[in-house]
């Protein structure tokens, strides 16, 4: 089994137009899958030793990420990728590796796998990775946190997202939102 563990929670304060200006961060999760090391959506962190400290807290450094998933081409996701210069990246349009791309769709290992889930954009990727608790989605903003928003007001077309939305759904006994803590699927 691999292990799927959020680093830092997100937040964002774009689906409440009330509170004034959006504040965002995405949910960044390290998954571990035997020596694999990956994390997902650096995001915007305003400083980067925040994520150097959480992963020394989990005994990695840096240059011990093996791979970066982005789930979808917004800026507040992948702004800090570059600070894992050694590391591949796993995005919509495959892994890069340096200057190369290579196309990829599918298992990554036999306990992650990348699936398509458009709607919020069209370059949406979910992770699905089988743990202990069962199987995870890190689906970046297919959910933004577990109770919405209800109707995306950045979803690039609302009828794919929601087919993405119940996809995830019925395939994932937990699903790590974009902006907010994990929640469990009620079957």
């Amino acid at each position: 089994m691999a292990e799927a563990k959020v680093l830092i929670q997100g937040y964002t304060s774009a689906d409440n137009p009330n509170l004034g200006e959006e504040k965002t961060r995405p949910t960044i999760v390290l998954v571990r899958d035997k020596k694999l090391n990956i994390i997902t959506d650096p995001g915007v962190i305003f400083d980067q030793r925040i994520i150097v400290e959480v992963l020394k807290k989990e005994g990695l450094k840096v240059e011990d990420i093996d791979m970066v998933f982005i789930t979808h081409s917004h800026l507040d996701h992948y702004r800090n990728v570059g600070m894992f210069k050694d590391a591949k990246v796993l995005e919509y349009f495959g892994i890069w590796e340096k200057e190369e791309v290579e196309d990829f769709e599918g298992d990554l290992t036999k306990n992650i796998k990348i699936i398509k889930t458009p709607g919020h954009d069209l370059t949406s990727l979910t992770m699905l990775v089988k743990t202990a608790r069962g199987l995870v989605a890190i689906c970046g903003d297919v959910f933004w946190k577990e109770n919405g928003p209800k109707n995306d007001p950045y979803a690039s077309d609302l009828d794919e997202l929601k087919k993405s939305r119940a996809k995830v759904l019925k395939l994932a006994d937990h699903v790590i939102p974009g902006h907010g803590a994990e929640f469990e699927v009620n079957k």
